[in-house]
């Protein structure tokens, strides 16, 4: 039997804003919007995008690959969360977004801000984000 994660909402808080900007590493499922993507490279970040690299790769692939390059993989697969808790699977870090259709305007520039605001802290967690909010908990594996 596998171990169930442990999850702790209190050890990914926000860096402080006098902190310099930090690129962050990122993998971007094929369900993540290309906006954020383009988005994401604007402001600097190093971002694989799955949909030209692995296009059709399955999740396993697409978290091994997150996790081998020790890149934060960010989706909009809820499948993802279940291989991250339900299976154990070790990552280096998951965003999971959840953005209804009439929310969809702010999306890229949410994503942009969660990285400025947390960057490199988000590494090793697991992180919804939401319209007005986001959820970051550690995952033990």
């Amino acid at each position: 039997m596998r171990p169930t994660p442990s999850r702790t909402r209190t050890s990914c808080s926000a860096p402080p804003a006098d902190i310099p900007f930090t690129p962050v590493r990122l993998v971007a499922d094929e369900s993540c919007d290309f906006s954020v993507v383009v988005g994401l490279r604007r402001v600097g970040h190093d971002i694989v995008a799955i949909a030209e690299t692995m296009s059709g790769a399955d999740d396993d692939e697409v978290i091994a690959l997150a996790n081998s390059d020790e890149r934060l993989l960010i989706t909009e697969d809820k499948d993802f969360g279940r291989l991250v808790y339900a299976a154990a699977r070790a990552h280096s870090g998951v965003i999971l977004i959840r953005y209804p259709a009439a929310a969809r305007s702010s999306l890229t520039d949410d994503v942009v801000k969660l990285l400025a605001e947390r960057g490199t802290a988000l590494y090793g967690c697991f992180a919804v984000l939401e319209p007005g909010r986001a959820r970051v908990t550690t995952t033990a594996t």
